[in-house]
């Protein structure tokens, strides 16, 4: 249980999360991933990284859960934590290739959106239901997955997308059997490596600066308004319905 990495093929570096039963992950999992892309990154033996989750999806964003027992300092923490994992997507010096089954919500909305490439299978679904679970945030990276009228219909409603919508607006690189994604991620994966290692760092950078959106400055933007949302009250009688019967009994970020 946790984050591990494995570097078993020549360039790749596989960063798998496992925090039973949903991938909701506490805040101290996001600071661990963060710090697991991160070094896998500087490695220089290493020209790709693939983002793999273990269980019944890959990721369903923060524990609300710790966040209820534990309040504000939680709160507090998931979004440093949060925008440090997303960052660490983003800033990672090779490129991300995010290998996404099931539930991808809330915070793993926010990994996907900061990737360079995903690779999903048939059953993954893509959602913020963040208006349910009483905060916001990561429609930065939603917006960089659907157009735009597309994630404001998202957002306000907390409904999801599948993998093969997200393909034909063309952020989903490759919809495959849930059996064969670790294989289709590693393939590509190859792919990537073979190129010239310090060519594909000066590639990710480039990229990165003609990005038409800064995400990191933009996603601690909407984090702001979650403040509010907690400070207002609004956010504790929202979450207070979480894994109650009257609430829908899923995690968000």
């Amino acid at each position: 249980m946790g984050v591990s990495t494995s570097c078993g093929e020549k360039g790749i570096a596989v960063v798998t999360v496992d925090f039973p039963p949903v991938n909701a992950l506490p805040v101290a999992g996001w600071f661990v991933l963060a710090d697991a892309v991160r070094a896998a990154g500087r490695d220089p033996q290493v020209r790709c990284v693939v983002l793999t989750a273990e269980g019944r999806g890959f990721n369903a964003g923060v524990d609300i859960k710790e966040i209820q027992k534990d309040g504000n300092s939680a709160l507090i923490g998931a979004n440093h934590a949060c925008a440090e994992a997303f960052a660490a997507v983003y800033d990672c010096a090779v490129p991300v290739v995010a290998a996404v089954h099931g539930f991808c919500l809330g915070g793993g909305i926010g990994l996907v959106g900061n990737a360079d490439v995903i690779v999903a299978s048939e059953d993954a679904v893509f959602g913020l239901p963040e208006l349910d679970r009483g905060a916001l945030g990561a429609a930065t990276h939603l917006a960089r997955l659907v157009p735009q009228h597309l994630m404001r219909a998202l957002y306000y409603t907390s409904r999801t997308a599948t993998a093969a919508e997200l393909h034909a607006h063309g952020s989903v690189w490759q919809v495959v059997p849930r059996g064969e994604l670790r294989a289709a991620a590693l393939t590509l994966a190859r792919e990537i490596a073979a190129k010239d290692g310090r060519l594909l760092r000066l590639a990710k950078a480039a990229i990165n600066g003609i990005d038409p959106v800064d995400v990191r400055r933009s996603y601690r933007f909407e984090q702001g308004f979650t403040f509010e949302a907690g400070l207002s009250g609004v956010a504790d009688r929202v979450r207070a319905g979480f894994g109650t019967s009257g609430g829908s009994g899923k995690e968000g970020a």
